[in-house]
C-alpha cells in the first residue's frame, strides 16, 4: 500500500488522466469532480498512487503526501524543527487527520492519516 504519494497539478487535469493512463499505464483510480473540473484524482500503477488535480494558479511547485500513524507528534516534531505549516492539523471530512508544511525550498508537504482505498 503506498504511503508517500506526489501531488501534480494540471492546466487540464481531464486530459492528463486519459493522458496519463495512454502514455504511461496510469490506472483511474478514484476521480472527484466540481464544479466542472478535477478536485481530486488518484491514477494507481501497481500498488502505488499519483494525486493529482487541477492546478492552482498561485502555486509554483506542488507537493507530496506521507501517510502517518500520529499525525499530532509529526506535526510537533515539524514545528520544532521550524517548518512553516500552511495547514494546522484537521480532522478532514473524508476521514484523515493531517497538516500541510512547506520545507526550506518551498515544496508543499501534507501529513496524515489517509490511505487510498483498495479495490
Amino acid at each position: 500500500m503506498a504511503t508517500i504519494c506526489p501531488i501534480l497539478g494540471y492546466r487540464d487535469a481531464e486530459t492528463a488522466i486519459a493522458w496519463l493512463g495512454e502514455a504511461f499505464g496510469f490506472i483511474e483510480h478514484a476521480v472527484m469532480r466540481h464544479d466542472g473540473g478535477i478536485a481530486h484524482a488518484e491514477m494507481r500503477y501497481g500498488d502505488d498512487i499519483v494525486m493529482l488535480g487541477e492546478r492552482e494558479e498561485h502555486k509554483e511547485t506542488y507537493g507530496i503526501y506521507v501517510v502517518v500513524d500520529d499525525p499530532d507528534a509529526h506535526h510537533t516534531r515539524a514545528v520544532a524543527a521550524g517548518a512553516t505549516i500552511t495547514r494546522e492539523l484537521t480532522d478532514m471530512d473524508y476521514g484523515s487527520r493531517e497538516y500541510s508544511c512547506l520545507d526550506p525550498e518551498g515544496h508543499e508537504w501534507h501529513f496524515g492519516t489517509w490511505r487510498p482505498v483498495k479495490d
